[in-house]
């Protein structure tokens, strides 16, 4: 008989499954790997048990929300073909979008994370890390609030404390956590005061750049005190890809002016009618507020595209070999 665990590790083609205080390392069953399904941290499991090896993952149970982002085989735009949806985390109810109150704050990537955590189904919180190293933490927590009011923001500091009872009111037992962002936010260091005891390794951070190293090699479920937190490697880069809702929903404003366009295909150039013209002009509507949601609008149309070629060429390829097969 089957038994439900939940991924904590993905480690190549081994995966850490627990359910209470039993772990079990696990492989996958060949019709997963022939579907190219692939559990992540955070999925529940249907598991057969071995007591003598590595048991067996028969199938993943349906996702209750899911962070992901478009995996372009490593190329550039210009020479990507098709783009793939990568899931990389599972069953969350938050992501924490941790992001340092230094050079490498950034709204624009706020958004982008927000967008995809909205799109997946969690609710996005972002949280501002080092604020005791920032002399502007009440500026730059304001500039990130502004972006959407869908978004809640966070400033702590780790070093003095500041800000952690805010963020613990997320922390309820039976959440699940995502912490994601760039490598040296401070993912780790955060999970550690949580902890209030060293669970996570953590790196440096070079002067120069304000970056840091890629610490944390792989995603992990951690529990403390009934709550899961997943720690993930930091993220060069974030596309976005099926994310009109978290675009939408990031960037509500923008939603209700197209609606209130002239012409359901406006481009928002030279129509007659168009409202987001009208508040760009009037001032209603910030440029740059504009920009960044028309780029991460044109980003999500490409990944769309190119993810249904792939589709397509998918259905090519089973309907040749199944002609094939038939013709044997």
């Amino acid at each position: 008989m089957d038994e439900i665990y939940r991924v904590v590790l993905v480690h190549k083609d081994r995966y850490l499954v627990r359910r209470e205080e039993e772990e079990r390392y696990c492989v996958l069953a060949g019709s997963l790997r022939f579907r190219e399904e692939y559990p992540v941290v955070g999925d529940y499991v249907e598991v057969i048990a071995n007591p003598y090896g590595d048991s067996l993952i028969r199938a993943i149970r349906p996702r209750r929300t899911v962070f992901s982002r478009p995996d372009r085989g490593g190329h550039a735009d210009g020479y990507v073909k098709t783009v793939k949806v990568q899931p990389l985390v599972a069953n969350i109810d938050y992501v924490f979008i941790i992001t340092s109150l230094n050079r490498d704050f950034s709204v624009s990537r706020i958004a982008r994370y927000a967008a995809m955590a909205v799109a997946g189904g969690a609710a996005p919180v972002a949280v501002l890390t080092k604020a005791d190293a920032c002399e502007n933490v009440a500026e730059l927590e304001a500039q990130a609030a502004a972006l959407s009011e869908n978004l809640r923001v966070v400033s702590v500091s780790a070093y003095t404390g500041f800000g952690l009872e805010r963020l613990k009111a997320y922390c309820r037992p039976g959440t699940t956590i995502a912490l994601l962002g760039s490598s040296g936010a401070g993912k780790s260091t955060l999970i550690n005061t949580l902890a209030g005891r060293e669970v996570m390794r953590v790196g440096e951070i070079r002067e120069e750049d304000s970056k840091g190293r890629h610490t944390t090699t792989h995603r992990e479920l951690i529990e403390l005190d009934g709550v899961a937190f997943i720690d993930t490697p930091g993220l060069r880069e974030l596309g976005v890809v099926d994310a009109e809702a978290g675009i939408a929903d990031t960037f509500s404003d923008i939603a209700e002016l197209i609606g209130q366009c002239a012409f359901s295909d406006c481009t928002h150039r030279t129509e007659p009618g168009c409202a987001v013209r009208r508040a760009l002009e009037s001032g209603r509507l910030a440029p740059e507020r504009w920009e960044m949601y028309a780029r991460l609008d044109r980003e999500n149309n490409w990944s769309r595209e190119k993810k249904n070629e792939l589709m397509v060429n998918v259905a090519k390829w089973r309907k040749a070999n199944n002609r094939a097969k038939k013709n044997r």
